[in-house]
C-alpha cells in the first residue's frame, strides 16, 4: 500500500531449532494503531526486538518510511523515527522523571549520556521533557524519583522517554504488563489520546485494552501471522478461536 508506514516482508529468526517469526508479512499503515496478540511463546517480542534493530532477522526486509531498515541498528533506526517500550520497565529509576525525558531528548539530539549532568540545567533539554511529561499526564510528577512513581505511572514515563524521540511508530510490548486494573484504564485512556496522531504497534495481552484501541488485530501463533482484520473479524475466526483461544470449531 502507498500509505504503509511500515512494511515487513519474510521476516525469519531461529534460535537453535525453534523458530521464533517464521516468513511473517505485514503492514502497518501512517496514523493506525496495529495490535498484535498471541499466546505465550508465539515470538511477539521477538519480532518487536527485530523492527527495533535489537535483534537482527536470519531472513526478510523491513522497509520503514521507504528506506530498507533490516541492517541498521537500534539507534540509526531510531533517527530515522523508531522508538520501542519494553515489557520491563527500563527508566533511571534514581533520576526523576524529568531528568528521565530529558535525557531522551538529550540522546535524540545526538549526545552522549556522559555530557549529562553539565547539561541537567539546559532549557534546551528540560522544556521540551516538561512539555511530554504534560502530554502523558505526569507533568505533576516531574520532579519525583522514577524509583518512588507508581508501576503505571513508570511505564507512563517509559513512553514518555519514547515520545521525546518524536518517533513516527511507537513500538509498544506489553504496556498493561503487571497493572491493577485502575491502572490499565488510565493506560487506555491515555493511548486513546494519541489515536490519529501517532502510529503505534502494539502487543499487549489485555483484551479489553486491544479491543478498546487497536484499528486493526493480527493473531500470532509459533512465529506466524495466523489472521490480520478488525476486532470482529479475529473474534469470528475459526483458525483464532482453534489455536489462540483454545475453543473448537462450530
Amino acid at each position: 500500500m502507498d500509505d504503509a508506514l511500515l512494511e515487513v516482508r519474510g521476516l525469519t529468526k531461529s534460535f537453535g531449532g525453534l523458530i521464533a517469526t517464521n516468513r511473517v508479512n505485514f503492514q502497518i499503515l501512517d496514523g493506525e494503531t496495529l495490535a498484535i496478540i498471541g499466546p505465550n511463546g508465539a515470538g511477539k517480542t521477538t519480532l518487536i526486538a527485530q523492527l527495533s534493530g535489537d535483534l537482527a532477522p536470519d531472513a526478510g526486509t523491513i522497509v520503514f518510511t521507504e528506506h530498507d531498515v533490516t541492517g541498521l541498528d537500534a539507534p540509526a533506526r531510531s533517527r530515522l523515527g523508531l522508538a520501542r517500550s519494553f515489557q520491563i520497565t527500563s527508566v533511571f529509576r534514581d533520576f526523576t522523571a524529568l531528568d528521565n525525558v530529558a535525557l531522551a531528548v538529550q540522546a535524540h539530539a545526538g549526545h552522549s549520556f556522559r555530557f549529562w549532568h553539565p547539561a541537567r540545567g539546559e532549557a534546551t533539554l528540560r522544556d521540551p521533557a516538561r512539555q511530554v511529561l504534560e502530554s502523558v499526564g505526569l507533568g505533576p510528577r516531574a520532579d519525583v524519583l522514577a524509583a518512588n512513581l507508581a508501576h503505571g505511572e513508570q511505564r507512563q514515563l517509559e513512553i514518555a522517554m519514547a515520545l521525546a524521540t518524536r518517533p513516527r511508530l511507537l513500538l509498544l510490548d506489553e504496556p498493561m504488563a503487571g497493572m491493577g486494573s485502575e491502572e490499565s484504564q488510565r493506560m487506555i485512556d491515555f493511548l486513546q489520546s494519541l489515536k490519529g496522531r501517532q502510529t503505534i504497534l502494539l502487543v499487549e495481552h489485555d483484551m479489553d485494552a486491544v479491543f478498546a484501541l487497536a484499528d486493526r488485530i493480527s493473531v500470532m501463533v509459533d512465529g506466524r501471522l495466523i489472521a490480520t482484520g478488525s476486532a470482529d473479524d479475529i473474534r469470528s475466526n475459526v483458525e483464532v478461536r482453534e489455536a489462540y483461544l483454545g475453543e473448537e470449531a462450530v
